[in-house]
């Protein structure tokens, strides 16, 4: 059984989504088969809004046998940047999604690789206890897992309180004015296209904040540095967006102008990093500071443009 508490009001469904990294629809069936309890108390809807300090238990739920037959460990060499007894910190490539949905027809995913390693660690396996957080399917660098439920309830409950920090490389088109800001928008599921979300005319909105850093302007783009304080859907892509500096190489919020420039640069991946991932391991209560070195992708498109290479979060 798995324990968590709520830390705001939210759905019950989209709740567990973030909680125990499944789907949606996942989070749904658990619900329904009477399998999530809030404050002792059985509930049955998905709908159902949880209040900020609700006790929230989820138990296993026998169609986790699915999970795990559609699961079979695929050993797709991601590149692991941190471990200890508690967790894993791995670098994700871009191209690959990080947990099945219909979307990837099959195909192998980031959580496939995941079961490798715990094969080859001679681990448990369990989807619904190893993501602690996730990555966009285009968006690369640290991805933390957990290697016992204890340790991903723990870690689980450092990202829910906020204390992880987070920090992304994006090239945008343009140079924002200011250079350094906060972005302060709620995002939610854009009316007129469910599989986006947006800062505007949503149906519900959650509070979401990005603080951005321009580390250097050239030739009609900015390298920025984004820190995340929320852990929304597309949350740095839809805020940059919102403020008419969208990421060079995103389709889904992309403008004319990132387009042309993507196309005259010939960039054909999202110029999106998770760069540094800052946490306290359950392992031995210290704080660790992952780094994903800057995809070779993304490198030349830096140098294409004449930005330098980053070495080093700034101060």
């Amino acid at each position: 059984m798995q324990h968590f508490s709520a830390v705001s009001p939210q759905r019950l469904d989209t709740f567990l989504v973030s909680a125990i990294g499944c789907t949606r629809t996942h989070a749904q069936r658990l619900v329904r088969a009477e399998c999530v309890a809030v404050n002792g108390q059985t509930v049955r809807k998905p709908s159902h809004v949880l209040c900020a300090d609700d006790a929230i238990t989820v138990e296993p739920f026998d169609d986790d046998r699915h999970d795990r037959i559609a699961l079979e460990p695929i050993d797709l060499q991601l590149p692991i940047l941190y471990e200890d007894d508690a967790c894993i910190v791995i670098n994700k490539p871009a191209g690959i999604a990080v947990h099945p949905a219909p979307t990837t027809k099959g195909e192998p995913t980031v959580l496939h690789g995941i079961a490798f390693l715990y094969v080859e660690r001679a681990l448990p396996f369990a989807a619904h206890a190893a993501l602690v957080h996730r990555l966009d399917k285009e968006t690369t660098g640290c991805l933390l897992v957990a290697k016992t439920p204890d340790a991903h309830h723990e870690l689980q409950q450092q990202f829910q309180s906020r204390t992880v920090r987070k920090t992304y490389l994006a090239l945008v088109a343009g140079a924002p004015d200011p250079a350094s800001a906060v972005i302060d928008a709620p995002v939610g599921r854009k009316l007129t296209d469910r599989t986006k979300m947006s800062v505007f005319r949503t149906s519900v909105s959650r509070e979401a904040r990005t603080v951005y850093r321009t580390r250097q302007a050239c030739n009609g783009c900015a390298l920025l540095e984004c820190d995340l304080h929320t852990g929304r859907t597309h949350q740095i892509r839809v805020h940059l967006s919102s403020i008419g500096h969208p990421i060079i190489g995103d389709i889904a919020y992309g403008s004319p102008q990132t387009r042309a420039l993507a196309e005259s640069l010939a960039i054909v991946s999202l110029c999106l990093h998770a760069w540094h991932l800052t946490f306290v391991s359950p392992a031995n209560g210290a704080e660790h500071t992952t780094e994903a070195p800057v995809p070779p992708a993304f490198v030349a498109a830096l140098q294409r443009i004449g930005c330098s290479i980053p070495s080093a979060k700034t101060e």
